[in-house]
């Protein structure tokens, strides 16, 4: 399978993932969108030495992998190009901060300290806003989007990025497979047709683009889609869903709640 078959696929999985008669699926978007952005809210703000109450953070998206019977080594697959962007973002930090810092009696390196936090920050938040997607479909992500009055021409922006980017996809692969057996024995594509390609290209899409607008006309399209998530209703349960993680989020965020549990577990052995 070629790249862009690979890309196409992992579109189509994921919407598939999405759309599983999973209960953690059924949770309602606005809610599942507003935990993550507090999520992420908290994790961004721990002191640049904090790793111990940084590490209690991890509860979260460890619970929804649990939860959603998300694969872990999938995610890891799928994020291969985004984690390690994240982890280089901090990898200089301990040339850059050469302090020292005394934590329970122990001396540290600050600068490995604010490389790890860093790097654990980047991670969690790229892992929460997988998750989210992994868990919500596009159409009711965008529906929670509206709910909170997002302007609809941005809203509408950016379902149609997202579904019709295999479309996009899809017509890249035909002229690449067609140049391919036209040129079978060279390797890639030759520079000097990367321009009329790319214009062929342009053409096929703005062509399926006239298509795809014409169809949403003649099925009522007046500047705003009619989102699935309309039929969803908040019940009790998706408020005590946000109360529940909301709280766990305070607590780990004003108390270190792993050397806590650390403490107490030495204790009984001593």
């Amino acid at each position: 399978m070629s790249k862009i078959g690979s890309a196409i696929y992992e579109i189509h999985h994921i919407d598939a993932i999405a759309a599983r008669d999973q209960w953690v699926n059924k949770v309602h978007p606005l809610v599942k969108l507003v935990l993550t952005v507090f999520y992420i809210t908290v994790v961004v703000s721990f002191q640049k030495y904090d790793v111990a109450g940084l590490l209690g953070m991890a509860v979260y998206p460890l619970a929804l992998f649990l939860l959603s019977e998300v694969s872990f080594g999938d995610s890891l697959k799928r994020l291969k190009l985004v984690l390690p962007l994240v982890c280089f973002v901090g990898i200089l930090n301990p040339f850059l901060d050469r302090n020292y810092v005394e934590i329970d009696g122990v001396v540290f390196n600050a600068g490995i300290l604010s490389m790890i936090t860093l790097i654990m920050k980047g991670v969690f938040s790229v892992f929460a806003s997988y998750l989210l997607i992994a868990t919500t479909s596009i159409e009711k992500l965008c529906y929670a989007f509206r709910l909170l009055h997002v302007p609809k021409i941005l809203v509408t922006q950016i379902l149609l990025t997202y579904r019709y980017i295999t479309v996009l996809l899809a017509e890249v692969n035909r002229v690449t497979q067609a140049y391919a057996l036209r040129a079978p024995n060279q390797k890639g594509i030759h520079f000097k047709v990367w321009g009329s390609l790319t214009g062929q290209i342009l053409l096929r899409s703005m062509d399926r683009a006239n298509v795809v607008y014409e169809s949403m006309n003649l099925r009522g399209y007046h500047g705003e889609f009619q989102y699935v998530g309309e039929k969803i209703r908040l019940s009790w349960k998706d408020v005590c869903y946000m109360v529940i993680w909301g709280g766990i989020f305070i607590l780990f965020r004003n108390i270190p709640v792993i050397p806590v549990i650390g403490n107490a577990v030495g204790g009984l052995f001593l």
